[in-house]
């Protein structure tokens, strides 16, 4: 086999080496069933196996409890953007929205087309390097729901303590940073993840939401974005994307085997420790978030030229650390550590850039 890198990528993303092996042995031939899951018929007895057995798991894993369902649709993060609005912006027709970054923003805007979208906070003036403070009077009392993003995979900033919204559903856009730490999912209405960064190849989204929030969608909601037309068919609405649903069912057991998400949490804040310690006592290298509010998943750091960034860039892939330039409204660097990531990538990244400190400091 070839050599596999150290995948930094912000998404898709690196997964578990023994996921993928498990994956590529039952490619062809899913244990007794004589063919792949990708030609499975979703109405089979076989994928409706795999089907409960990946929301048994993350029931498990999340501490899911009998008032919510669990749904595996299609569309991507992007697509629940509309989704919440159109199923939740029903009572009064208002929603609050946290801005912490370039995905809070375009799910601010894509809900505007649908009701009136109150701006709580927004950390934009400066540039998303922080959650920016509540102020309660700046919330609206009767909105149907209060939306913030998780963990701003872009910017590298994450809630370490969520906002109290009383009696409000909190709806969480948490793709970036699923299983990563635990989470009261019970302080949610709704919450909801792209596959592509910690569950899985791209294709699958996954939504957890509460069942007195199902059922009020707006009249024109297109039948394939109503939550309650999923939930009623356990997903099976139309042909889900199966494969997908299998590669997440087969992450959430990896999971499981690592000691669950306590265990995973403990392990990435380890991670983002080693990579946050060696920026801050760095004199070339410097972090650009505020360090209350640092993510567990996405470390931006720049150095001080962008000849520097680019030749870093550049040694580190020749060195097998791919994927490490950062987005270009922040510039330098990225390393994106989700739970694939070993804790042994991230002690030699951060050698490498002791190294590169050593010889262009």
């Amino acid at each position: 086999m070839e050599k596999r890198v150290y995948n930094f990528s912000a998404g898709p993303s690196m997964l578990p080496l023994e996921v993928l092996e498990r994956a590529q042995r039952e490619l062809v031939c899913y244990p007794s069933c004589g063919m792949s899951v990708m030609e499975m018929s979703h109405r089979s007895k076989m994928f409706e196996n795999i089907l409960e057995q990946a929301k048994a798991d993350l029931k498990e894993l999340m501490h899911i409890p009998e008032n919510y369902k669990i749904l595996f649709l299609q569309g991507g993060g992007s697509t629940q953007f509309a989704m919440v609005p159109l199923n939740l912006m029903n009572k009064s027709n208002k929603a609050d929205y946290v801005v912490t970054g370039q995905w809070a923003k375009k799910a601010a805007e894509e809900a505007k087309r649908y009701g009136t979208v109150n701006i709580a906070a927004s950390s934009a003036d400066t540039t998303f390097d922080r959650i920016p403070a509540l102020d309660k009077s700046k919330f609206t009392p009767d909105a149907d729901y209060f939306y913030i993003t998780l963990n701003n995979t872009i910017y590298g900033t994450r809630w370490t303590e969520l906002p109290d919204v009383g009696n409000v559903p909190l709806v969480g856009d948490m793709s970036s940073s699923i299983l990563s730490q635990e989470i009261d999912i019970t302080k949610f209405g709704l919450l909801y993840a792209g596959a592509q960064k910690n569950l899985g190849p791209a294709g699958v989204t996954v939504v957890i939401i509460r069942d007195d929030l199902l059922g009020n969608e707006m009249d024109f909601t297109p039948t394939m974005l109503k939550y309650s037309v999923h939930a009623d068919n356990n997903s099976l609405y139309n042909t889900p994307p199966t494969y997908g649903i299998y590669f997440v069912g087969l992450v959430f057991d990896w999971v499981k085997r690592q000691g669950g998400v306590a265990a995973i949490q403990k392990r990435n804040e380890k991670k983002a420790g080693i990579l946050y310690d060696f920026l801050d006592a760095s004199s070339l290298f410097h972090g650009t978030v505020v360090k209350k509010d640092r993510s567990l998943m996405n470390a931006p750091f720049i150095l001080p030229t962008e000849e520097l960034n680019a030749k870093f860039i550049k040694e580190a892939e020749a060195q097998g650390f791919v994927n490490l330039k950062g987005h270009r409204t922040v510039g330098g660097m990225r390393a994106s550590m989700y739970n694939a990531m070993p804790v042994e990538g991230v002690e030699k990244l951060v050698a490498f850039m002791e190294q590169f400190e050593k010889e262009n400091g």
